[in-house]
């Protein structure tokens, strides 16, 4: 297994097990959708958005507030532009 899907693998983990279910449900499917294309780059940015508070990416996901200007990052503006569809 190379590096980058090393890295890929622990991400996963950590975006799906943060302990807010909503949140761990959401970026499941995230994850899911967009992570196996992530570049080295958007990994960064994809872990600089894990290190941010559960509530504020919720916060941000449900509509209520926009992160700060510093805080902004292609993948940030994937994550809060994905639409969550819901399992049958």
């Amino acid at each position: 297994m190379s590096d980058i899907e090393t890295r890929r693998r622990k991400l996963k983990f950590r975006s799906d097990r943060r302990g807010f279910r909503e949140l761990d449900l959401y970026m499941q499917q995230f994850t899911d959708a967009h992570l196996a294309g992530f570049d080295a780059r958007q990994l960064d940015q994809f872990e600089t958005v894990l290190d941010i508070p559960d509530q504020f990416v919720f916060d941000w996901i449900m509509g209520r507030g926009e992160p700060a200007a510093e805080q902004r990052s292609e993948v940030l503006d994937l994550l809060l532009s994905f639409r969550y569809a819901a399992p049958r």
